[in-house]
């Protein structure tokens, strides 16, 4: 297909991490519920803590990659990681808060969030390390990349769920495991096709990269006892927040003008994740539950539903992807944060969709199982029009000696977003903690309309933004230009012409 052999290698590995990361977040909060008997509202908090804390480790691994072991060596560790946390998530024990096994369960969070650090920020800066800034194959690489990254996630959610909820958690978050295993297999045989990127910045020293990877088992130690203590990540999440921010601005000072233009950009496309995360990512937790308890569901386990988004993301991502060109080549293509703000308005859309069906059948009558279908639409529209876009821009924008930085910074903020998401999922079980109906309903319907607020207002502030991107004057490095060639600028453009990778 005229892309390098390692953009497949990149394909397969995080295809199967996605697997295995999805197919575990199907069954997370069933699990938190039905074995380990949290009420509604705490687990929702602890499903909100852990996924952000999976979304803000990478900014300590894009900076170890950075700056040490090289971005091929931080997802490998990661990857192994990964893999035993996957696993240990198949010792259940008895059930129930006092079971010893809970101790188990909460280090295989540990594990996850840890090796999600290290690789998921990562092996997305490998992919754009295969291409110069301006080769026209980017678009192309990236599609391809987040084509693989959402058939994991669908395939990974419904073996997962099926073999969970038919015939025992082990089974399922065993299945999770083997996807991870698959997917560090294909990592280390693809080295050679890899073509020497990712590789760390300096000759790095055996004692140093040890030294190195002690820290990241160290850390696993640090999360195992932090994501029991979910008001500590909220703290945390603020202090290192406006500390990462502000060293993300310090850093934009020193740069000439279009590039810190450029990086007051990334700044403002980062302060909206938290805003549309926080309401995507009811999905693994309110609303699952709500499929569970009030949607007519004729029988299929409420975990699958959650394959409904990648499999949408397969199938609309090649027409959001010809859909941009399409619009690009008549100079009607959104801008990148004209697209964010459109997000934003789809996702805020979908909630009171699915509000309007839910009360137009009556509270007491079980949602009609369209409306589940439907919310997923509307909210993944949404994501093709910020997720590919917002990975792209950090990944265009940003300086390349802040590459990785950015990228985790971006996920950092998707981390916010997540625990967000928790922060409402436990709004819906009330004081009393159990999940209401009506009570669901009433907060989908109140987040829907700010969101919807949020984006129009995004929407206007779009062509300022657009005009402080200067993609006119933006360069390939040096050491990617052709020899005896000179550099080409990047052609304007309306917005970053890309269908990209998720979020995921």
């Amino acid at each position: 297909m005229g892309h390098p052999k390692g953009l497949y290698v990149l394909f397969f590995a995080e295809m199967w991490e996605r697997f295995s990361y999805y197919g575990m977040r199907a069954l997370l909060i069933f699990y938190l519920t039905k074995h380990w008997l949290f009420d509604d509202s705490k687990s929702n908090l602890i499903y909100g803590a852990y996924t952000s804390l999976v979304y803000i480790t990478p900014v300590l691994g894009g900076y170890l990659a950075d700056r040490y072991l090289g971005q091929r060596k931080a997802v490998t560790f990661g990857a192994v990681l990964l893999t035993l946390g996957h696993l240990l998530m198949a010792v259940e024990g008895d059930g129930g808060q006092g079971s010893a096994a809970i101790n188990v369960f909460w280090l295989a969070l540990a594990f996850i969030i840890v090796g999600t650090g290290f690789l998921k920020a990562n092996i997305s800066v490998i992919v754009g390390q295969l291409y110069p800034l301006t080769d026209t194959r980017r678009d192309g690489a990236y599609t391809i990349f987040y084509i693989g990254i959402n058939t994991g996630a669908a395939i990974g959610t419904i073996m997962a769920g099926w073999l969970g909820e038919t015939y025992g958690w082990a089974y399922g978050f065993g299945a999770a495991g083997v996807g991870m295993l698959l997917g560090l297999i294909v990592f280390i045989l693809g080295k050679p096709l890899l073509l020497g990127k990712g590789e760390a910045p300096r000759p790095l020293k055996a004692r140093t990269e040890w030294s190195l990877y002690a820290v990241g088992l160290a850390s696993v130690l640090v999360i195992w006892a932090l994501v029991q203590y979910q008001d500590v990540i909220q703290t945390l999440l603020i202090i290192s927040g406006i500390g990462m921010l502000g060293y993300v601005l310090f850093e934009s000072l020193k740069l000439e003008k279009h590039a810190r233009d450029r990086m007051f950009v990334v700044l403002f496309l980062i302060a909206l994740n938290p805003v549309f995360w926080g309401l995507f990512e009811q999905a693994g937790g309110s609303l699952n539950l709500y499929t569970d308890r009030f949607v007519d569901r004729g029988g299929v386990p409420a975990s699958l539903f959650q394959s409904i988004n990648p499999i949408y993301i397969v199938l609309l991502g090649p027409i959001f992807a010809g859909l941009w060109v399409f619009l690009g080549k008549r100079g009607l293509e959104p801008s990148a944060p004209a697209k964010f703000g459109l997000a934003l308005a789809q996702v805020g859309l979908s909630f009171l969709v699915f509000v309007w069906g839910a009360r137009t059948v009556g509270v007491e009558v079980a949602t009609p199982v369209f409306f589940v279908f439907a919310i997923y639409f509307l909210q993944t529209t949404g994501e093709l029009c910020l997720s590919p876009v917002g990975l792209s821009a950090m990944n265009r924008l940003a300086p390349k000696h802040l590459a990785s930085l950015i990228m985790g910074a971006w996920f950092y903020m998707t981390a916010v977003g997540n625990f967000v998401a928790g922060k409402i999922g436990e709004a819906t079980g009330g004081e009393g903690g159990e999940m209401t109906k009506e009570a669901t309903l009433a907060v989908y319907s109140t987040i829907g309309w700010w969101t919807i607020g949020i984006a129009a207002v995004v929407l206007v502030l779009s062509p300022l933004v657009k005009r402080m991107m200067h993609l006119d004057t933006l360069h390939d490095d040096t050491d990617h230009a052709m020899a005896g060639e000179p550099e080409l600028a990047e052609p304007a453009a309306a917005g970053l012409n890309t269908a990209g990778e998720t979020r995921r």
